[in-house]
This record gives C-alpha cells, sequence and structure tokens, in this order.
C-alpha cells in the first residue's frame, strides 16, 4: 500500500473518532440537517406544498428544532425549507409552517 493511502486512512479514522457520540450525549441536528429533514418531508408540486399544515411528522421536526436552536434561526430554516422547493406559492406554505409550529410572525 502507499504512503499517500495509509495516511488518507489515518486521517478519515481521526474524523471518525471526532465525530463519535460520547456516552449519553444526544447529537444534535444542524440547521443544515434540519433544512434538508423538512424538505424530504414536503409533498409538493410546482404550485404549493400539499402538507405544510398538517403532517404530524412535520410538527415533530419543528417543535425538535425549536428545542435544538435558538429563535433567530427558527425563521431562517423554514424558510430555506421551503425555498428548496421552488414552488410558486412560497409565502402560503412558510405562513402555515410557522403557524403549525407557534412561531410568532417575523418583522423586518
Amino acid at each position: 500500500m502507499k504512503r499517500t493511502e495509509l495516511e488518507r486512512r489515518e486521517r478519515e479514522l481521526r474524523k471518525a473518532e471526532k465525530k463519535k457520540i460520547q456516552p449519553g450525549e444526544k447529537e444534535a441536528m444542524s440547521v443544515g440537517d434540519y433544512i434538508d429533514a423538512l424538505f424530504g418531508m414536503f409533498r409538493y408540486d410546482s404550485d404549493e406544498i400539499f402538507n405544510a399544515s398538517d403532517d404530524e411528522n412535520i410538527l415533530e421536526i419543528l417543535e425538535n428544532m425549536k428545542m435544538e436552536h435558538p429563535e433567530k434561526q427558527w425563521d431562517v430554516i423554514i424558510r430555506k425549507a421551503v425555498n428548496k422547493t421552488k414552488v410558486e406559492q412560497k409565502e402560503k406554505a412558510y405562513d402555515s409552517l410557522r403557524i403549525l409550529a407557534g412561531i410568532p410572525a417575523v418583522t423586518a
């Protein structure tokens, strides 16, 4: 085996060691993980998201998001997940998700 191959394997092992979860410690999902999780749960066509206001699994993801991330990131997560669908009625879906999660409207 070449030296570079051995070094690459050692680097991968060190990275894996860093990512291990400590006993009793829950691994928190990142903002990107929540965006991807919400996006994966959506049922939509080119016009609208159909299950934005009544899906229990989406509600569960939103509740976990609220526990793990500060309030200022909630709006970002929801907006980016909705924008990722590229539906035309983005604001309607965003408002439905915000209401489902019990998040107050953001005033800019």
